[in-house]
């Protein structure tokens, strides 16, 4: 006799590879059989899990079509079965997926929308963070200021790409028709991130985006300065980099501000 952590198994199997060792467990009905009692729940599992897929790439969803969603949405489940206890999660894959299967790996735009939209849903759910103010910066004595490292809060994420995606989005979240996709000349960098109850996302200029990075792993306001002077005279580094921090505590990007001894 199976116990029930064998039936349990039997059955996960089924939905998720469709092995007949449950079936033998099943009874029929002569209204119902068990094959088709089986096909209920193998169905009702992968129309659950497409509609989670649907929840995290909306607008991907609207830009191919219903019949294609549900076309890459299976294969994406046959590829990468769900492994997470909460449904929320599946789908954190498919950009990878779709820059790397046979039948996308030709439209790489497809792949840099699903890494554009995962990125938004991150940072829509990441946990809510004290922000600092631009008085809280200003009350700190100058001599501090070479050593200040900054935190960011957890919903702030940095994409690289290649393609005018953002801009598709927007138009296609906004029920307008988009642009065709089109390959940036040179990787182009986003910043996104929650403030309040809405997700924003805009464009970096390149010694931005380089200064943002460094922010993010630790680097001290001295040290950003002596970067960007790759793009900003030394005279005018410092005025500069303070500019920087202004729009990211206006933006609602650092949740802390650290002051260490050293710069």
């Amino acid at each position: 006799m199976s116990t029930l952590q064998d039936l349990q198994a039997d059955f996960q199997s089924f939905l998720l590879h469709r092995r007949e060792d449950i079936r033998a467990q099943v009874i029929g009905t002569d209204k119902v059989s068990a094959e088709q009692r089986l096909a209920i729940y193998y169905d009702a599992y992968r129309l659950r899990l497409l509609e989670a897929l649907d929840s995290n790439y909306p607008v991907l969803h609207g830009w191919i079509g219903d019949d294609k969603f549900e076309e890459l949405g299976l294969a994406y489940l046959t590829a990468h079965p769900s492994t997470h206890f909460s449904i929320r999660y599946f789908g954190h894959e498919l950009a990878r997926f779709l820059a790397a299967d046979k039948t996308y790996c030709d439209r790489l735009f497809l792949s840099e929308m699903a890494q554009f939209e995962w990125a938004m849903t991150e940072a829509f759910d990441a946990p809510d963070s004290t922000l600092v103010r631009l008085e809280d910066v200003a009350a700190m004595a100058p001599e501090a200021w070479p050593g200040l490292r900054f935190q960011m809060q957890d919903s702030v994420r940095r994409l690289n790409l290649e393609w005018n995606m953002p801009v598709v989005w927007k138009a296609i979240d906004a029920e307008q028709v988009p642009e065709e996709p089109q390959r940036n000349e040179y990787p182009k960098s986003w910043l996104l991130w929650r403030q309040d109850l809405k997700t924003y996302f805009r464009s970096l200029s390149v010694d931005e985006a380089w200064a943002l990075d460094a922010a993010r792993v630790g680097s001290t306001f001295a040290m950003i300065c002596e970067g960007l002077c790759e793009w900003t005279d030394a005279q005018y580094v410092a005025g500069h980099a303070a500019g920087l921090l202004k729009q990211w505590i206006s933006d609602g990007l650092i949740q802390s501000i650290e002051v260490t001894e050293n710069g």
